[in-house]
């Protein structure tokens, strides 16, 4: 992998560990209900430890790269969890992680963990599709008078409501690999036919409508 750069290398990893699945002819649907050619479960990586690390120091590299002002790592639940901890290790920061809601027992914590107001967090998440789960969990951070310096992700799908997401909560996001680097590695690795390569591109316009 000689040459590559970072985006094209994680979804090389990716694809080699079949965390990210292409099927064209076959497609999945998401809990949204969209249609879709392209699933991916970056938790996958964790399950091999040359992808995981490789990954977790892509992660960290890029939290103190736009981020060296941060005081404490946060998980977004629950694939995000794992990768946060990891990070939080390596940069030897504490960690916390942000549930979708709160818990309706116990405590009834939604954030998981210790934190003080005033305190600047980095979030970190496996996977962006249209950024909303992402951004719940900003926003409850927020709400416990917590600075959100920004949000480092492994994969985006690029989607343009996701940019648009992310802007109007003025959140900055950097991802490891995105939607093109994808699809240009699964080209070199003959993952896809040129007819499915069309319909990767076709879904890519339009993925809330696609074969409806």
């Amino acid at each position: 992998m000689q040459n590559l750069t970072i985006p094209q290398e994680v979804a090389h990893h990716l694809l080699k560990i079949q965390a990210i699945q292409l099927r064209p002819d076959q497609p999945f649907t998401w809990a949204s209900g969209w249609n879709s050619p392209i699933y991916c479960d970056n938790r996958v990586s964790l399950s091999f430890p040359e992808v995981r690390t490789y990954i977790k120091n892509c992660l960290s590299a890029a939290v103190k790269a736009y981020f060296p002002q941060a005081d404490i790592i946060a998980g977004v639940a629950t694939a995000g969890i794992a990768q946060g901890a990891l990070v939080a290790d390596y940069l030897d920061l504490p960690f916390c992680y942000v549930r979708p809601e709160p818990k309706k027992h116990g405590m009834g914590n939604q954030i998981e963990g210790k934190i003080e107001k005033g305190q600047k967090v980095v979030l970190i998440e496996d996977l962006i599709s249209t950024g909303g789960s992402s951004l719940k969990a900003a926003d409850a951070l927020k709400e416990a008078g917590v600075e959100v310096l920004g949000m480092v992700a492994i994969f985006t799908y690029g989607f343009e409501i996701a940019t648009e997401n992310f802007k109007n909560h003025n959140i900055p996001l950097y991802t490891l690999s995105d939607y093109n680097a994808l699809i240009e590695e699964a080209v070199k690795l003959d993952y896809v036919t040129e007819t499915q390569l069309m319909t990767l591109q076709d879904w890519r316009v339009s993925p809330s409508t696609w074969r409806k």
